[in-house]
């Protein structure tokens, strides 16, 4: 407990520059950034369900584009 006492200043000034130089963050800052990171990523990108059915879609236009260039073909 001595030894600690002893320490006890230079612990309290590596824990004060570590916060400063905000290298340890509460969990409130680390919330907010989530939120930020999460509201980012809903603006970029897509949703995987999102995907499958445009997906979904590109393959029954590009059956119909076949069916019509296969008509077009047979009547000539």
């Amino acid at each position: 407990m001595e030894n600690l006492l002893h320490y006890s200043p230079i612990i309290i000034a590596i824990m004060v520059f570590l916060i400063q130089q905000r290298i340890v963050v509460t969990p409130e800052q680390l919330e907010k950034k989530h939120r930020e990171i999460l509201d980012d990523v809903e603006e970029k990108f897509v949703t995987l369900n999102s995907f499958k059915d445009l997906k979904e879609q590109f393959s029954e236009m590009k059956e119909k584009i076949d069916k019509i260039y296969d008509c077009i073909i047979a009547v000539k």
